[in-house]
């Protein structure tokens, strides 16, 4: 979902797009500057409104740091395969690793937010080599996807209609809004079939900041998982999913914890 933030900064640095060896094409933007950060944004949202709007790339930047701003297939500027299989958890982290070899990065730090954190983690286990640390906001042990019912997604993003029930509520609310924002509804249910019950899971040794907004019931749970990892954890008091990607805090604690 698209966040309220500051203008656009992507004039900042430069824009590129790698071709996967199955033919998807990920664009992305890159600012350079010292040890680079990855931004991974969510689900129906892009690079521009999770990162740029909100002032991400420019504070980053500012404090002299490299920003590579990849849109993940099925988002913003880059291809919308339509296959569930397309959106595997790990072909998304090999997304990442195609840029940064594009690039010739041999490794970057990590900030990730909401769906991201989840591509971010798989891009841990595919490649720790490739990961100096990781910030990952907006998750927790609960993946939503895998509570959604699948045919309420398809029937949903083919009429507009949904079987009542609480359960089904967050899907009428989050592709609603994509829909709306013009997100292509084939590649939406696809990404949901391929992201669906992804873990948040790091391999040992790779240091790991979680952040969550206070008022956020989505990453439920992210407390507790920080405290069983024996990593940090930031709780943005009364902000929002949408709202936490704002916070000052929450781009001071990443800074502080990736310097």
């Amino acid at each position: 979902m698209s966040e309220p933030g500051a203008a656009d900064s992507r004039s900042l640095g430069a824009v590129g797009v790698v071709r996967r060896l199955d033919g998807v094409r990920i664009a992305y933007d890159f600012v350079a500057g010292k040890r680079p950060i990855v931004l991974v944004h969510g689900f129906a949202s892009t690079a521009s409104a999770t990162w740029h709007r909100p002032g991400w790339v420019s504070a980053l930047a500012q404090s002299g740091r490299g920003v590579i701003t990849p849109d993940l297939r099925g988002h913003g500027r880059s291809d919308k395969p339509h296959r569930g299989a397309d959106y595997a958890p790990r072909q998304l982290a090999a997304d990442l690793v195609a840029v940064l070899d594009e690039l010739e990065l041999p490794q970057a730090d990590v900030i990730a937010y909401s769906m991201g954190s989840r591509v971010a983690a798989a891009f841990a286990r595919l490649a720790p080599e490739r990961v100096g640390a990781l910030v990952l906001g907006g998750a927790g042990p609960l993946e939503l996807f895998k509570t959604w019912d699948p045919v309420n997604v398809t029937r949903f993003v083919s009429h507009g209609e949904i079987s009542p029930g609480s359960a089904n509520a967050s899907i009428a609310a989050v592709l609603g809004a994509a829909i709306a924002a013009g997100a292509d509804r084939h590649a939406l249910v696809a990404c949901v079939q391929g992201i669906a019950g992804a873990t948040l899971d790091v391999p040992a040794g790779i240091r790991q900041l979680f952040v969550a907004g206070g008022a956020d019931a989505i990453p439920a749970g992210v407390a507790e998982l920080a405290a069983a990892r024996g990593a940090d954890y930031l709780e943005l008091p009364g902000r929002t999913h949408i709202t936490a990607l704002t916070a000052r805090e929450f781009k001071q604690a990443a800074l502080t914890f990736l310097a």
